[in-house]
């Protein structure tokens, strides 16, 4: 009995470490961001009368509380979090519908998707993202084996993505609400979904989400202007054009930081969605190879990270690093997509480079909980390393406290708590 106390106590004491190659990345992404959201906005500051470095200060006031709430994420057991998966799905609708409470809700340029907190205005649906990968990590967990095998385990986060998609339309934000639909088909099919059945339900869903999209005349302008912005480049295609000549200018290597002469009330929205564009003047192809390496090591990262939880049978990490990863990728990629033409013009920040208060704290709260993920798969497989040391003592006949212990342990800095879950146990029961 007092041997198996022991050994709880040495696993509870072991630690685990942040993943170093997304601790790095994510800090030298936050610092570009500073870089380019400066050279970005300075002429718009000056051209708005409030100071050349304005945006500038916003933006590090912003980063500063999303690194704040980034280390409460990354200090809180996922156990911790996962207990309370249904109140933060009831806080995904709740935010959602908070916009459209008179005196919270704010509007700007005709779309409703803010609320007024007094101290800034906060985008609702970028703590939702955050929110809503955490319940279907932890949705998918729970009904692992029945996503596969019936129709009503699949039907029902593809239901309660549909309630939100229907929130966003009457905001309207039919960029946010393709990127969650988005991101449940990916977490979905990485849960293990049985494919031909979701097959149909995107076969039903797709023709709904087109007639959407060109149900108002200013959506249909952006789809036509996409495919030709210089048949009206000072109306429908202002944005695009002015964007690719930003692009043309830089070249190779660049026109050299702070060069830039688009962002010279040229380029709408240079500082927040149309900030690659600036980017790829500035710097040219060099700089925006080194921005998609970046955010390929990532998203890249993030998913190996959670493929190893998966496999050690820590699932719900596992999907929470699935769908940070997806969210990663795939809202970089239509941003960068959109400053380069290939996409229609959408109205989505370049996560961690692009100023704006919202996105830059769920982002920083996003990577926390990724950087958690990561230390928990770490610290599992040094308490899985103890139990095998442990195991093959005992079977050796040696007592266990005739041994050290194993080196890649980490040193006693204190005790957790929330008592460790161990997975997988390697056979190794209680009392051998």
């Amino acid at each position: 009995m007092m041997e198996e106390i022991r050994q709880a106590t040495r696993l509870d004491a072991i630690e685990g470490r942040f993943d170093p190659w997304l601790l790095g990345v994510s800090i030298a992404l936050a610092c570009f961001g500073v870089v380019m959201v400066a050279s970005s906005s300075i002429a718009i500051g000056e051209g708005l009368h409030v100071g050349p470095f304005y945006f500038l200060e916003k933006h590090l006031m912003f980063l500063a509380g999303g690194v704040a709430l980034a280390m409460v994420a990354m200090r809180t057991e996922l156990k911790f979090i996962e207990k309370y998966n249904q109140l933060l799905l009831l806080a995904c609708f709740a935010l959602l519908l908070l916009v459209f409470v008179p005196g919270l809700g704010v509007r700007v340029n005709g779309a409703k998707r803010w609320v007024n907190l007094v101290v800034l205005r906060f985008q609702v649906v970028e703590a939702v993202k955050v929110m809503y990968i955490v319940w279907l990590s932890s949705y998918l967990v729970r009904f692992r084996d029945e996503v596969n095998a019936t129709w009503g385990a699949m039907l029902k986060p593809l239901g309660v993505a549909a309630g939100m998609v229907a929130l966003l339309i009457l905001q309207p934000d039919f960029g946010s609400l393709s990127l969650i639909l988005a991101i449940t088909a990916g977490m979905l099919i990485l849960g293990g979904v049985h494919l031909p059945k979701m097959a149909a339900p995107v076969v039903i869903g797709l023709p709904i989400l087109a007639a959407i999209a060109i149900a108002e005349p200013y959506r249909i302008r952006r789809f036509t202007s996409f495919w030709n912005p210089w048949s009206d480049p000072f109306d429908s295609g202002y944005q695009l054009t002015n964007a690719l000549m930003a692009v043309g200018r830089g070249e190779f290597w660049g026109v050299g930081l702070g060069g830039s002469v688009q962002k010279l009330s040229y380029l709408p929205e240079a500082h927040t969605d149309f900030i690659m564009a600036v980017i790829a003047e500035e710097l040219g192809f060099f700089g925006v190879c080194l921005v998609v390496a970046m955010y390929a090591l990532l998203a890249g990262r993030a998913f190996w990270v959670g493929y190893k939880c998966v496999e050690m049978r820590r699932h719900f990490a596992g999907y929470i690093a699935f769908g940070i990863a997806l969210w990663m990728s795939l809202q970089s990629f239509v941003s960068i997509g959109v400053n380069f033409g290939l996409l229609p013009t959408k109205g989505l920040t370049l996560p961690l480079i692009s100023s704006g208060g919202s996105s830059v704290l769920m982002t920083c709260v996003a990577l926390g909980l990724l950087l958690r993920v990561s230390y928990e798969y770490e610290r599992a497989q040094r308490q899985v390393a103890l139990l095998r040391g442990e195991a093959q003592r005992v079977s050796a006949g040696t007592p266990p406290t005739a041994q050290p212990a194993p080196a890649d342990v980490a040193p006693v800095r204190g005790t957790s708590r929330l008592r460790p879950r161990i997975e997988p146990t390697l056979g190794v029961r209680k009392g051998a």
